[in-house]
């Protein structure tokens, strides 16, 4: 039997483990049963080898993580008290599997998961794909360019990878190849834009991360927004370079499928005027026109124009706004006092003791001596203090009202002015480039783009911006998603003639409903149960002194922060090879984490870097997964060889990526420190 070349390379990668671990591991100590702490550290390194081999073997990683840790952790106790090691691996079992399950931040995974099952199944992706690459039509490499940007948008609504490239596969693949579109460069761009729903938040991989290692969600989101968009944009650079400089790879669409067919009302219309806006503010006056669709259509036409002008209103607003002034009068230093005659604060110096008296102690008052009423000016002075103040007179009274009066409006900054007249520019731009074919493509856009863009920037904004936890946030997007998926439903049942439209409706979200929430329970626990197993395996690691082991051979080492972060992602890179982004996660961040405050690196910025770094965990064989969801969707002739092929440049993509963010940091920690300051 001919072994394929992704099997070689795993089998020799396997190999590779097992050598090392024969030849470094101090065998003879183990065999006399004398084991130093440092013995048992080599132990655990045994344990992590093992794991990776036994998970590139095929064998369930949870369940491999529990018990290669229950094993090892019962060895890690044997060697203290014999007696007690059963009974203490089955507690630590018990308290680690509590403490995972009892951790808030895992209740959103299921949650966006169930939104992304419930928008992919709404029958939006084919409509927002269409949209698009008629949109960019005029792009070189129009298909590939909305593949990536449709995968990019979609990607961020689900998160789900295999559903992101199954679908594009079945959408996409076969326009590109029927458009006669390189078959490595069509499906470098699916599985490459498909990966980008682990980057792009709402991310699973950064919930699972922020778990691990104790990095809030929330600034984990907004750190990953743009190094997000950017390299979704180096995606669609490549394909516009590649498509510019070899146009055979990606020929421009023709001039037919450029053409969008037009309603009856356009197509009259189009008679009059080429320009759509012309068109229905001259079509208004004529009798003979439906007055109400006419209406209708000049206001979806002046939508884009409605939203540059609300956009330049709610910008002049924000930088005009008073700069409020804060009144500190009155305010006192603590630990000061206030002196009577200066009405400034007294300088005191800690706690004093009280004043003494001549005298010291004094006998209370005998018998028979009167108490007297206080003084006359005394009970005047203290009402007057506590009466009101008496009203302002004169010019007292003119200056009451200025006191109160309302902070004028700065001056607007020259940067407003600046976007003002890139606004009023592209208004003109699109009201002169609105003809009836483009008004139908932004028709098409309004009813597939803008309720997904909608939901995602509710979903996003709310977490960002603090008004919403993730799980909240996360709540609201699958609620939102139920809607999307209903509504779309709808539409497409009232196109069906004959046929009771809300009745099919709720009868097909019903299924809807069913089968995601099969699909969230099922993904679900496969990620509880992957937290429970890395988990256990983390403290059997830790209790071997694995941890203390390689936090030494590292130190020795002498490195830097720079190197010490080479050293890192590139171990993160090779081993997003082997195993999956999850195994990587649950398994090695436990080990990296305890090594980023020895070299001062913020475990917010090293989270980003991971995510960006782990994009290649699905494009890499021999388990590139995303290759393998492409594969089982495309014709025949796409061989799994030309998929990997077509992956290979945007892994080195990936890696130019990698190092933009690492060189220019505030690509991620600049929105992150603008809103958590």
């Amino acid at each position: 039997m001919k072994v394929r070349k992704e099997l070689w390379f795993g089998f020799a990668l396997m190999a590779i483990i097992v050598v090392t671990v024969a030849v470094f591991m101090p065998w003879s100590n183990f065999f006399d049963g004398h084991l130093s702490r440092e013995d048992l550290g080599y132990l655990g390194l045994l344990m992590l080898a093992l794991i990776v081999v036994a998970i590139m073997l095929g064998f369930p990683t949870a369940f491999t993580l529990m018990g290669m840790g229950v094993f090892f952790g019962w060895l890690a106790y044997r060697t203290v008290n014999p007696e007690l090691a059963v009974r203490q691996v089955l507690d630590l079992m018990v308290q680690r599997a509590y403490s995972v399950m009892s951790n808030d931040v895992l209740i959103a995974i299921p949650l966006f998961v169930f939104m992304g099952y419930l928008v992919e199944r709404a029958n939006l992706i084919e409509k927002l794909f269409k949209s698009l690459h008629l949109s960019l039509a005029r792009v070189p490499g129009a298909l590939a360019v909305a593949t990536i940007v449709t995968c990019a948008i979609f990607a961020t609504a689900t998160g789900i990878v295999g559903a992101v490239v199954t679908l594009m596969g079945l959408l996409a693949l076969p326009a590109m190849l029927r458009a006669g579109y390189n078959i490595k460069l069509a499906a470098g761009a699916i599985t490459a834009g498909g990966c980008l729903g682990i980057l792009i938040p709402p991310s699973v991989l950064l919930i699972v991360y922020g778990a691990t290692a104790g990095v809030s969600v929330v600034k984990l989101y907004a750190g990953a927004f743009f190094p997000g968009i950017m390299l979704a944009a180096l995606y669609v650079g490549y394909v516009i370079i590649v498509a510019k400089w070899k146009p055979h790879l990606a020929p421009p669409l023709s001039q037919a499928d450029r053409q969008v067919p037009l309603p009856p009302l356009s197509q009259t219309l189009s008679a009059r005027s080429g320009n759509a806006l012309a068109g229905l503010f001259g079509a208004l006056g004529v009798p003979s026109l439906p007055r109400r669709q006419v209406a209708t259509q000049l206001l979806v036409s002046l939508l884009p124009a409605i939203s540059i002008v609300a956009l330049l209103a709610l910008m002049y607003a924000g930088a005009t706004a008073p700069t409020a002034a804060v009144d500190t009068a009155g305010l006192v230093q603590a630990g000061g006092a206030i002196s009577a005659d200066e009405g400034k604060p007294a300088e005191t110096s800690g706690l004093q003791e009280p004043p003494k008296e001549e005298g010291g102690l004094q006998e209370p008052p005998k018998e028979g001596t009167d108490l007297k009423e206080p003084p006359a000016e005394l009970g005047q002075a203290a009402s007057a203090a506590l009466s009101p103040a008496p009203a302002a007179t004169g010019a007292g009274a003119a200056q009451a009202p200025a006191a109160t009066a309302p902070a004028e409006r700065v001056a607007a900054p020259t940067w407003y002015w600046i976007v003002f007249g890139l606004g009023i520019a592209g208004l003109v731009l699109v009201n002169w480039m609105m003809n009836w074919q483009r008004l139908e493509i932004f028709k098409m856009l309004l009813a597939s783009f803008f309720p997904l863009a909608v939901m995602i920037i509710a979903v996003l904004g709310s977490i960002v911006f603090g008004l919403a936890t993730p799980t909240e946030a996360a709540a609201v997007g699958a609620f939102g998603g139920l809607v999307l998926a209903g509504a779309y439903r709808y539409i497409a049942a009232r196109q069906v003639k004959g046929v009771n439209a809300v009745a099919r409706t709720l009868s097909e979200l019903g299924v809807i409903i069913k089968e995601s929430s099969f699909l969230t329970a099922k993904t679900s626990a496969m990620v509880c149960w992957l937290f429970v197993g890395s988990s256990i395996f983390s403290a059997a690691f830790a209790l071997l002194g694995g941890q203390e082991l390689i936090e030494r051979w590292v130190l020795s080492l002498g490195l830097n922060t720079v190197q010490f972060m080479l050293l890192s992602q590139f171990i993160i890179f090779i081993l997003g090879w082997p195993l999956e982004w999850t195994e990587i996660i649950v398994i090695f961040m436990p080990i990296f984490i305890p090594l980023l405050a020895k070299f001062n690196v913020d475990p917010l910025f090293f989270g980003l870097l991971v995510a960006l770094n782990l994009q290649t965990a699905f494009l890499s064989p021999p388990v590139a997964m995303a290759a393998f969801y492409l594969k089982g969707v495309s014709p025949k002739h796409v061989t799994l060889n030309q998929i990997f092929a077509g992956m290979m440049p945007f892994m080195g993509i990936q890696v130019l990526a990698l190092a933009l963010l690492y060189i220019f940091p505030a690509i991620g920690l600049w929105l992150p420190q603008l809103l958590y300051k």
